[in-house]
Parts: C-alpha cells; structure tokens; sequence
C-alpha cells in the first residue's frame, strides 16, 4: 500500500500497467519471450485482475459502510448511473453482508 498524501492508495496504477505492456511488448518483439512464456503471463494476469476486480467489490461495500451514496459512487462505475453501483452491491450481499464478510470470504477462496 501506498501512502502518498495519507490515505491507502491502490497496489497497481493504469501508468504501472502500461508502463509493463510496453516493456513486454518490445521484448516479445525482440524476440525475448516465448509463447509458453507468454501463457504463463496471461494466466498470471486473469488471476491478478481476478483479484483486483475482489477488491474493487471490498471497496464498494466499505464506502457503502462508510456512508458512501451510490450518487457518489456512480462516476467510478462509468456514465454516473447509480443502477451499476446498485446492481453489483445486490450481487455481492448474496455473498456477504459488509466488507469484514467479504474479505474473509476473500481469505478463504486463498486457502483452498
């Protein structure tokens, strides 16, 4: 985590993400990865965004708890609408209730 101006920051950046695209991609160019290696890439990064969509879901119930409106939360989810926000909070109370329930559902999908 981050602390840049005193509060948690996310753990990877659009920058940082295109700053390795850019990396990979001149060195898939030149030639330096292989397609096994590459598969072994993409594996690594559904698993990662797996995990980035969890906590993105953690957050949303935390600002809810927070006091959050789904007002203020809708610009995150695209063109303001509060229905995206709602939709993905229904969905995710049939799982867990706060964001303590979630992540410790969250720690145990880890340990299987």
């Amino acid at each position: 985590m981050t602390e840049q101006s005193g509060r948690p920051r996310a753990p990877i950046t659009e920058a940082d993400v295109l700053a390795w695209l850019e990396t990979t991609a001149a060195a898939v160019q030149a030639g330096e990865v292989s397609a096994a290696e590459l598969i072994d890439i993409l594996g690594e990064l559904r698993r990662a965004s797996a995990a980035c969509a969890d906590a993105s879901d953690w957050a949303l119930l935390a600002a809810r708890e927070e006091g959050a409106s789904l007002r203020q939360i809708a610009p995150v989810f695209g063109k303001g609408y509060v229905r995206a926000p709602a939709a993905r909070l229904e969905k995710l109370h049939r799982q867990a209730q706060n964001s303590g329930q979630w992540l410790a559902l969250l720690r145990h999908k880890q340990s299987l």
